[in-house]
C-alpha cells in the first residue's frame, strides 16, 4: 500500500492494530505483536518482540511469536485483518486439539495468517527458516494440521469479515478505512 503500515491504517477511525490489539485483550492472557520494528507500538497495551529472522517474513513472525508464548497454543493473525471477531476466533479455539495447526479454509484458499500453531512447532519453523523455506504454506505441508472447512466456518457468523484481510488502497476504502495523517 505505497509503502505504508496496513497495521495503522484506521477503520472506523481507530487503527487496525489497535481494535486488534483491545480484541486479544478479550480472549487471550498474552497478546505479543511479532515485529521488525517495535518502537511503533510503544503507548499500546501489547508486548512487541522482534523477529528473530529479519526478513523471514510471516513465517519469521510466527516462530518469534510461538517463543515468545508463555503457553501451549497461539493464535496468529494478520495485521491487515480489520474485521476480526472474537466468535470465530473462538470457534478456531474450540477446534484445538492433537494438530500442529488449526487453519480455515476460506474461499478456495487456505488462511495461514487467521490460524491457531502448537507452540511445539517453533523448532519445526526455525529449521525451515534457517534452511530458506520461508513460505508458511510450505511448513502447514509438513506439519499436522487441522483445516477448518469453508462450510463449517461459514455457518459461524462474522467468518467472512474475520477473514478479510485490505492488500490495497481501494480494498482499504472499501471497508471503510483510510490512512491517518499522524501515522506512526
Amino acid at each position: 500500500m505505497g509503502g505504508r503500515d496496513k497495521a495503522f491504517a484506521a477503520v472506523g477511525g481507530e487503527p487496525i492494530v489497535v481494535r486488534t490489539i483491545r480484541l486479544f485483550h478479550e480472549l487471550f492472557p498474552q497478546v505479543v505483536v511479532a515485529t521488525q520494528r517495535p518502537e511503533r507500538f510503544r503507548g499500546l497495551d501489547v508486548e512487541t518482540v522482534t523477529d528473530r529472522f529479519p526478513g523471514g517474513g510471516p513465517l519469521a513472525g510466527i516462530h518469534t511469536a510461538l517463543l515468545a508464548s508463555r503457553y501451549p497454543h497461539a493464535f496468529v493473525a494478520a495485521c491487515d485483518m480489520p474485521g476480526l471477531d472474537t466468535g470465530v476466533i473462538r470457534f478456531l479455539l474450540a477446534r484445538i486439539g492433537t494438530a500442529d495447526a488449526v487453519v480455515p479454509r476460506w474461499e478456495g484458499d487456505v488462511e495461514p495468517l487467521h490460524a491457531i500453531y502448537a507452540a511445539r512447532c517453533a523448532p519445526r519453523i526455525e529449521a525451515a527458516l534457517r534452511a530458506g523455506r520461508l513460505a508458511v504454506r510450505d511448513f502447514l505441508a509438513a506439519v499436522e494440521v487441522d483445516y477448518v472447512n469453508e462450510a463449517d466456518l461459514g455457518a459461524v457468523r462474522g467468518a467472512a469479515t474475520s477473514l478479510l484481510n485490505v492488500n490495497t488502497p481501494e480494498e482499504l476504502a472499501a471497508v471503510g478505512g483510510r490512512f491517518e495523517e499522524a501515522e506512526r
